[in-house]
């Protein structure tokens, strides 16, 4: 006759308690275990973080963030935290990126970087944009922002194209060669544009800004005269000059 009130053996082996920290961790199943022997005389019995960091080998900093992650959140901080979600770059950053390639190809992941900076307020490293390209076709453009320089038939047009994509934080270098222009033009421009803002950015005059005054047959026979006298200068001729209209 079978006993139904008789005992079940036990499934595990019954071992002697200790507080011997080196045969404990031999018999800790889970991490869980091990965080609470860890900070149990701690939290329990007032022991300092210190002696229990010299008893079991572990670092004091440590045992002071888990006894505080156990006083704040209980059983629950016993459990490893999380891993962070992966650092994403927002899609209209990386949709930036690849524009900005698939337009002027030679731009380089640097200059990529200011570009997004200036037009998103974010600066992506240059591990990531590299990453974007990498993971992503570059789309085919079909058409462009701006005309090569020379076929802008506005010159005032042509100059706010360079202003503009400084502005976006193109270097002189990309800009030269994505309109298809010298450097020395693009510098001259951004120079322009910096001394005189809008204004100087239309055509301007290539006639002399002083007229030329014609020296008369009467002025030069009296300089001849007034040269006579060794002593007189340059400055007291033109002072003797003066009264002689010149026209």
């Amino acid at each position: 006759m079978v006993n139904i009130f008789a005992m079940p053996k036990p499934k595990r082996a019954r071992i002697s308690s200790t507080d011997d920290w080196q045969q404990l961790e031999a018999l800790f199943e889970f991490p869980e275990q091990r965080l609470y022997e860890l900070i149990r005389p701690v939290v329990l019995f007032g022991q300092t973080p210190a002696e229990r960091a010299q008893a079991t080998g572990t670092s004091e900093r440590t045992l002071y963030r888990h006894v505080e992650r156990f006083t704040q959140l209980g059983i629950c901080g016993l459990r490893a935290a999380e891993p962070a979600p992966p650092h994403t770059l927002p899609e209209h950053i990386k949709d930036l990126i690849l524009e900005l390639k698939a337009e002027y190809p030679p731009m380089r992941v640097n200059e990529v970087a200011t570009i997004c900076f200036i037009r998103t307020g974010r600066r992506p490293d240059d591990k990531t944009i590299k990453r974007v390209l990498s993971e992503h076709a570059i789309p085919e453009r079909t058409a462009r922002r701006f005309p090569p320089y020379h076929q802008i038939t506005d010159p005032m047009e042509r100059r706010r194209a360079i202003v503009r994509l400084h502005l976006e934080g193109w270097n002189r270098k990309s800009i030269a060669g994505y309109l298809e222009t010298s450097r020395e033009t693009i510098h001259a421009t951004i120079r322009r544009w910096v001394a005189e803002g809008v204004a100087g950015l239309g055509d301007k005059s290539r006639a002399p800004k002083r007229r030329v005054r014609k020296v008369t047959l009467p002025v030069m026979q009296a300089a001849r005269r007034i040269q006579r006298n060794p002593r007189i200068g340059a400055f007291r001729l033109s002072a003797a000059l003066k009264p002689i209209p010149f026209e």
